[in-house]
Formats: structure tokens, sequence, C-alpha cells
């Protein structure tokens, strides 16, 4: 039950992590083209992004340490798929990213949504690292303590954005939108994968990624 609830654990996060960065190089791409002079905005983004990468990263060397592929989770475990679902009602793979850049509106309630996203990550975290049946595993511990370190400035250029630009923060609204994702994961899904015949991915997820010329350098053992 402990090797189950690890290889669940690990396969959501690798999923979303993946998700995140291949995401973020599409937000990347519309603000350079609309901003180009705004290098805060954008270092902030790159290192965002870079972020995410080192991330999904550790979590495949995590899995490929154990000798096994994740499990083929898809979307429904994806919690900035479910938000964006939700408040752009399409599927974050059909989202006009050009359109969006080009709206402060449409802007606006993206930079909310990966905020909220984002933080909500940085509370799991915290509980995660005291968790009795993930503080067995030692390298998974290592893992999601330096996504604690990092996490905090992933928020922070979204929501500097909105404040620059006299947008309003996340209502209460958006804030109970983020605790019914985070619900249905955790008391619905996570529950139904438990159980269910879940098959293993026969391949990584960035097998046809770009090349990476902003993944951050990690050591797992420098930690």
């Amino acid at each position: 039950m402990r090797t189950r609830y690890l290889d669940l654990l690990g396969s959501i996060y690798i999923y979303n992590e993946h998700r995140g960065y291949t995401a973020l190089d599409r937000v990347l791409e519309a603000v350079r083209a609309r901003a180009p002079d705004d290098r805060a905005l954008i270092a902030a983004i790159e290192k965002h992004r870079a972020d995410e990468r080192k991330h999904y990263l550790m979590f495949r060397r995590w899995f490929e340490m154990r000798g096994v592929m994740p499990l083929a989770v898809d979307r429904a475990c994806g919690h900035i798929d479910r938000f964006v679902e939700i408040m752009f009602r399409r599927h974050i793979d059909e989202l006009d990213t050009q359109a969006i850049i080009a709206s402060d509106d449409q802007f606006e309630k993206l930079c909310r949504v990966i905020s909220l996203t984002e933080q909500r990550g940085y509370r799991q975290v915290e509980i995660l690292l005291r968790h009795p049946i993930v503080r067995r595993d030692r390298v998974l511990i290592k893992i999601f303590r330096i996504i604690e370190r990092d996490e905090p400035s992933h928020w922070a250029p979204y929501d500097g954005w909105l404040a620059a630009h006299g947008k309003r923060p996340a209502r209460w609204w958006e804030h109970a939108i983020d605790t019914f994702i985070h619900s249905e994961l955790l008391f619905l899904k996570l529950p139904l994968l438990f159980v269910s015949r879940v098959a293993r991915r026969t391949d990584w997820a960035d097998r046809d990624d770009p090349a990476e010329r902003l993944a951050s350098p990690f050591s797992l053992a420098a930690e």
C-alpha cells in the first residue's frame, strides 16, 4: 500500500511538473512578443519555467532509481488543467495564448489562475513534508524540500503584474474553485486511482520536448 501511494503521488507530480513547464513555454513566447522590454517579468517567468523543468527531472530520476515508469495519469489529475478548463471553458492545449496575452482582462485571469495554483502547490508540499509515508523516502523528501524552497518565487511575478497594473487579487469564489479542484483530486480521483488498474507509461513525457535552454542544473546529492 505504501508503494502504491508513492507511485500515485510521484506520477501525479511528474505529470503536473511537465504540464507546468510546457504550458509556460507558450506564456513566455507570448510575453516576449507583447512586452519585450519587460525584462523583469520575462526573467521571473523564465526562472519559474526552469524550476518546473528541474522538478520534473528530479521526479524522473526518482522513478529511474526505483526502476519503474510513472503511472499513466492524465489531465484529470492536473490542477492547472482543471483550473483552466473551469475558468476559460476549454482545455489548456486549446487556449489561444496570443489572444490571452493581447488582452489585459484575459491575462489578468491567467495570472490569478497560475498564482493560486502555485500557492496551492506550496501548501501541499508543506503537508507532504510531514507525511509519515513520504518521510520514509529520503530522496522524495529531498525533492519536496527543493520544491518548497523554489515555490514562493513562482507566484510572485504574477501577483506583481496584477499589483503593478492595478488589477484585483483573487476573490473568494476563485479560492473556492481552487479548493474544489484540490478536494476533487484528494477525495475522489486519488482513491479511485488507488484501487484501479492504471498502466505505466512506456516513454517519458519529455521525449519530444525541444532543446532545454532554460532548465536549471540540480543535484540531489548536494541538498
